[in-house]
């Protein structure tokens, strides 16, 4: 049993110079509603990334309440946690929704081994076959 268990996730990432970093993230809609998986959403989200370049998303899979990634840093380095707001920021103002809003905070953590990686970027790849959006990871 826990003597301190966390109610809200660790901000920040740790940054190590001796390895490479990869951070796996999941950030959901605000009351987990579908309205990512169109067009012109999955347009902003990447134009917000590229924009936005303090970390740059290598794989991503935008699911209809929730998008998975892998971000390393980029070019100019900010605090991820920080990062997030901006980006959620941008994609606010590119899509000018205001139902369309992002839950509060974001799930990450730092990938510490290429095995992590490895589970990591299977689980993203299923996560719509397990949804029943797709059949198979390739379609």
């Amino acid at each position: 049993m826990l003597l301190n268990p966390r109610r809200h996730p660790a901000r920040g990432v740790l940054i190590d110079e001796s390895i490479p970093t990869v951070v796996d993230t999941t950030i959901c809609t605000q009351n987990r509603k579908r309205w990512l998986a169109n067009p012109k959403v999955h347009a902003a989200v990447r134009a917000a990334w590229l924009r936005h370049t303090s970390w740059m998303v290598t794989a991503y899979v935008l699911m209809p309440d929730h998008v998975h990634f892998f971000a390393e840093p980029g070019e100019r380095w900010l605090p991820f946690d920080d990062w997030l707001s901006v980006w959620k920021r941008g994609m606010a103002r590119l899509l000018r929704n205001r139902e369309w809003r992002w839950r509060a905070g974001s799930f990450h953590h730092r990938l510490r081994c290429y095995e992590d990686l490895v589970n990591k970027r299977t689980y993203m790849d299923k996560n719509p076959v397990r949804a029943g959006l797709v059949r198979r990871v390739k379609d």
